[in-house]
């Protein structure tokens, strides 16, 4: 129980399901950035981003400790989708939620998903949240873009990568910080789209 990095996503939500707080820490420290960074390619505005980053993780929290939690696909596309599913609800809410593309809204399909099923519509939004986050990355400095490429594309602990990029733990958060912050800047100045 001591080394819940090494765990598997799936072996973390068992575990926070049976009360285990920690579990669920390690889990939140894997999937933030990625699914900021998606809800912030959807709404455009850091303020609205972080409150419905919190709501995701608010639902995620209760649907795991719920036992609603199928492990039917990754755990990063389960939270996208809970995330997808608020932001579309909250346009249905309000005629002045403009943030959100309408090729995103489609009622039919949105409302036969369920959390724990994915879908082609999935596949296709994080394929394009993966590829616009690709294409920020060039705009990134060097030691930056490498440590993003190294977490979340090929899903190396800090630790990993701190030994092969020779630097400290705490060199390689810092990296990862200062590249959020930018990734986040970028995505403000540019206003850009997961849908062309």
């Amino acid at each position: 129980m001591n080394n819940l990095s090494a765990m598997t996503d799936h072996e973390l939500v068992q575990l926070y399901e049976r009360g285990i707080d920690g579990a669920f820490d390690i889990l939140l420290a894997r999937h933030q950035a990625y699914i900021y960074s998606y809800i912030l390619f959807l709404v455009k505005d850091t303020e609205v981003a972080n409150d419905f980053f919190q709501d995701t993780f608010q639902r995620a929290i209760i649907a795991i400790r719920s036992h609603k939690y199928q492990t039917s696909g990754k755990f990063s596309a389960w939270l996208m989708r809970i995330a997808h599913n608020l932001i579309v609800d909250k346009s249905r809410e309000s005629e002045q939620a403009q943030t959100v593309r309408e090729e995103l809204v489609k009622p039919k399909a949105l409302n036969s998903l369920q959390l724990s099923e994915a879908t082609r519509e999935d596949e296709i939004i994080d394929t394009q949240a993966r590829e616009g986050i690709r294409q920020l990355l060039n705009y990134l400095p060097e030691p930056q873009r490498e440590v993003i490429i190294m977490r979340f594309y090929d899903d190396l602990s800090f630790k990993e990568i701190a030994q092969q990029t020779g630097v400290s733990i705490n060199t390689a958060l810092g990296r990862m910080r200062y590249a959020l912050i930018n990734l986040r800047k970028l995505i403000g100045d540019r206003r850009y789209s997961l849908v062309g």
